[in-house]
């Protein structure tokens, strides 16, 4: 009986996996599982507001969580757009050293005398470029992803040091720092909270009403509320603790959005549609007429494009470029966790956009969590791959089952 009660447990887990929300289970009550970790370990201190004190966590400090969101940007940018190849079931190497060489040339482009916003969408369409370059290499010539992402790291960090010959180079473009620097007003950022839990509650019930008219399966009204309650209460949480500290960073505002955009293309188009096709099962896909060559092509040029916005983004907040920022750091191993963490396939076929950026939370509150309790680089990145190869284990068994149907 024991094998047979095991079997029984793995379907389940396998047939949660599968729903539309199952992926976020995990990587939420691992997240909630290490903010509670952090806010009960880390010590407590005084921070006055006017009249009152209160008492906060270290961790969990309305500051600590503003830093902690804004560390986590650039990661969770350069995940979103590895989701995308991670579907097909290739992978990029060269996404944080193709953010780095667009960082670096946003650098000179301003220190030259173009315009920020000029500049941002020049490096922007060199994203793409160099995105789509390796993308024709991988569908055109035959050559396997993980080759020719490696190549491009190579190249593309002697490209930066080329375009960096001292190594860093400060950005005093006010465009430019403003993107990490502007703040919502605390009225605005409320907002903008309530119209996204307005935007997900309608979201929602539209897809239930689809769902219904197809005569599919539906979701019981008790989870359908209950995910829009959850999401509000989050939503609306975050936004009180950011403008507890300072307000709702614009930066936020804008990896949200662009997140939001993609995640409508991946799941609501043709395009999105091809793309867990063609990572399900590439022949097929090709046999019903889809265009699997250009489908590739079209997702390496959306990592590129999600890496020069990821080094727009990144130099913004540090007010400079530095190699070891980007091409010379653990940005590309902490992208790539964080998309795999989020519960998007290495084998292809399963993932979303949105379940990058609770991936990068992971990776951003482990690191920052090691880093005020003083632990060393090393526990620090023992850790992180800990976790990580947790994910990939659980994203193999869940799919063990329906690989040997």
């Amino acid at each position: 009986m024991q094998p047979d009660v095991r079997l029984s447990f793995l379907d389940r887990f396998r047939a949660m996996r599968e729903t539309r929300f199952g992926a976020f289970v995990p990587v939420l009550l691992a997240l909630a599982a290490i903010w509670t970790y952090f806010g009960l370990v880390l010590p407590l201190y005084d921070m006055a507001f006017g009249d009152a004190e209160t008492f906060w966590s270290v961790f969990l400090s309305p500051r600590n969580i503003y830093n902690l969101f804004m560390q986590s940007a650039v990661i969770a940018t350069l995940a979103v757009g590895i989701t995308t190849v991670l579907l097909l079931g290739d992978i990029d190497l060269s996404a944080a050293a193709t953010a780095g060489v667009c960082a670096a040339l946003l650098g000179v482009l301003t220190l030259s005398g173009v315009p920020g916003w000029i500049a941002c969408l020049i490096v922007m369409g060199v994203g793409i470029v160099m995105g789509s370059v390796q993308g024709m290499l991988v569908a055109y010539v035959g050559i396997p992803s993980f080759v020719v992402t490696l190549a491009g790291l190579l190249g593309y960090q002697g490209l930066m040091q080329k375009i960096l010959p001292t190594g860093n180079l400060n950005i005093g473009d006010g465009f430019v720092r403003g993107i990490a620097r502007v703040l919502i007003p605390d009225l605005w950022g409320l907002v903008l909270g309530l119209i996204c839990v307005a935007l997900f509650a309608f979201a929602s019930l539209r897809k239930q009403s689809q769902r219904k008219a197809k005569g599919l399966e539906l979701d019981p009204p008790a989870a359908l509320w209950g995910q829009v309650i959850a999401f509000s209460v989050i939503v609306i949480a975050v936004v009180l603790t950011l403008n507890a500290y300072r307000s709702l960073p614009l930066l936020l505002v804008l990896l949200i959005g662009i997140t939001a955009l993609l995640g409508w293309v991946t799941t609501s188009t043709p395009f999105g549609r091809s793309l867990f096709a063609v990572g399900g099962n590439q022949e097929s896909a090709r046999r019903v007429g889809m265009n699997v060559k250009r489908i590739r092509v079209a997702a390496f040029g959306i990592v590129g494009l999600m890496a020069a916005i990821g080094g727009i983004f990144g130099a913004s907040r540090f007010g400079s470029v530095s190699y070891t920022a980007f091409a010379g750091g653990s940005l590309l191993l902490e992208a790539i966790g964080a998309a795999v963490i989020g519960g998007t396939s290495l084998f292809g076929g399963r993932g979303s956009v949105w379940n990058a950026i609770l991936g990068a939370l992971v990776i951003g509150s482990l690191g920052n969590g090691l880093d005020l309790t003083g632990a060393s680089a090393a526990d620090k990145l023992m850790v992180s791959g800990a976790i990580l190869l947790l994910a990939v284990a659980i994203d193999a068994v869940s799919r063990s089952g329906t690989d040997s149907d």
